[in-house]
């Protein structure tokens, strides 16, 4: 069993794969406070309460947007269950091409969806990954990383209204009975909701005009289950799992014979 472990800004994602088979999946809140020894009473806590004995574990896996978690995580991991991991970085082998201007400097979340996209698909695929940011990125057939827009996410934008004013409160992710609200909070609701729905709506028109219409679009992300059902493009498929397939999916390619 692998052990793969999506570590981002807002929560870190554990899962692990029997095979091919996603066997849990389980989300905690980053904290870059914590030692090592506290994120192995948890990370092993998590693989208890998911009824996974501990012996089973034979490898890892991680990807990390938060650089000063990687080496702790690592450390946790191999305290639990005394196996190396192997992290989503520069040099490490991942089937896809990256035609960016800095290829080093692309996040390895990305890099994950990607290759999971790609693997899965193979096909062109457009990537919604909602999560603190929200991060929209283009895979083709071949495998080439076109690029990617980058958003405020949609937590964030709630978290700017209730910090930046002084009379607007913080609210729940759910969208109003109308796009136009009649109180303080269904207002907030119809622009956060809605329009996040609405700016995905817009730029995927926009990228469909520049790169063409033959693109199988697929939702990831914290947030992604919010937003999709409010979303005017029918054809969003969502795969709250897909950065943790991209992951198996490195190990793969990456482990030691």
């Amino acid at each position: 069993m692998i052990l793969t472990i999506d570590i981002g800004n807002t929560h870190i994602v554990l899962g692990a794969f029997s095979g091919d088979k996603l066997a849990f999946v389980s989300r905690i809140k980053t904290d870059d406070q914590k030692t090592e020894d506290e994120y192995a009473v948890i990370i092993k806590s998590i693989v208890g309460l998911h009824k996974v004995d501990t012996e089973r574990i034979k490898g890892a896996v991680l990807s990390c947007v938060v650089p000063q978690l990687t080496n702790t995580i690592k450390r946790a991991v191999k305290l639990c269950f005394g196996v190396g991991t192997i992290t989503v970085g520069p040099g490490i082998k991942t089937g896809i091409k990256i035609k960016c201007d800095a290829p080093t400097q692309v996040g390895a979340d990305l890099i994950s969806a990607c290759v999971a996209a790609h693997e899965l698909y193979k096909e062109p695929v457009i990537i919604l990954d909602m999560g603190t940011a929200t991060k929209i990125l283009l895979v083709d057939e071949d495998g080439t990383f076109l690029g990617a827009s980058i958003a405020p996410g949609i937590r964030m934008g709630i978290n700017a209204l209730a910090s930046g004013t002084a009379q607007l409160p913080q609210i729940s992710l759910e969208a109003p009975g109308s796009v136009l609200g009649n109180n303080t909070i269904d207002c907030m609701k119809s622009g956060v909701v809605l329009g996040g729905a609405s700016m995905i709506d817009g730029m995927l028109d926009r990228i469909k005009d520049e790169f063409g219409t033959h693109w199988r679009i697929v939702a990831t992300g914290g947030l992604a289950g919010v937003i999709v059902p409010h979303c005017k493009s029918q054809n969003i498929e969502l795969d709250d799992s897909l950065i943790l397939k991209g992951l198996k999916v490195l190990y793969d390619k990456n482990k030691k014979a």
